[in-house]
């Protein structure tokens, strides 16, 4: 079933992409990410020395700050942080730098829909430019269902809100991977096919869900070309200005 949307795509459709890296100096990496008009800024410093309460001292920690566009930050920002942490500790090589803390500082500069999964991305781009060591990058992306049951892909503030439900889904992209090939394998399956996060809001039935898991992994091959090419196209740039 063909979905009209205001903004004209069709339910699998992504709204254009936008990153760069290395926008702040003071950071240690840096990146911005937008999707349509919502668009986020991540940060990176450290590793520091120390962890914090509560953490492995044999293991590095990740620290996620939410600074949201006005106001104070409330539970969705905290959740959204806790979200964050556990993606970004499951794709960081922890053992690297034990005892250490590493900040990433997201702030918010417009939301329009598909929030959480554009800081994701953001933060996941932050950390590749701080050279912080990663078992692989992972994509992220929002999928949503409608009353009447049709999915679609990237919504925007407005289609959230008439939505029943909606999930965000994070996985691996493998193609950059800086693990050996036969690490890439978990329990016997390749990692490109296994999924990192995975959170729901709403009501979906089984079946809309592994339909949005369908779809999801789907837009995830886009993101990760995209991800690829952005990648080469500044450590381009990067070598023709030394």
């Amino acid at each position: 079933m063909e979905v009209d949307r205001e903004d004209g795509r069709s339910q699998n459709q992504l709204r254009p992409l936008a990153c760069s890296r290395n926008i702040l100096h003071r950071a240690h990496g840096s990146a911005s990410w937008s999707q349509g008009d919502t668009k986020v800024l991540a940060a990176v410093y450290g590793p520091k020395a120390g962890t914090k309460k509560n953490e492995n001292p044999e293991k590095a920690c990740i620290e996620v700050i939410w600074k949201p566009k006005t106001g104070q930050i409330g539970k969705p920002e905290k959740e959204y942080e806790m979200i964050l942490k556990r993606t970004l500790e499951s794709i960081c090589i922890l053992t690297v730098n034990p005892n250490t803390t590493t900040s990433i500082i997201v702030q918010v500069v417009n939301d329009d829909g598909a929030l959480l999964p554009s800081a994701i991305n953001a933060a996941c781009m932050a950390l590749v430019d701080a050279g912080i060591p990663m078992k692989h990058l992972a994509v992220a992306i929002c999928c949503c269902v409608a009353k009447s049951g049709y999915v679609i892909l990237d919504p925007t503030k407005l289609e959230e809100q008439k939505m029943k439900a909606f999930a965000y889904l994070v996985f691996p992209n493998s193609v950059r991977s800086v693990l050996p090939e036969g690490s890439l394998r978990v329990e016997g399956e390749p990692i490109e096919n296994g999924i990192i996060t995975s959170v729901t809001h709403g009501i979906m039935s089984v079946a809309d869900y592994f339909y949005c898991l369908e779809r999801g992994r789907a837009a995830s091959v886009k993101l990760s070309d995209f991800l690829r090419r952005n990648l080469q196209q500044q450590s381009t740039d990067s070598s023709r200005a030394g």
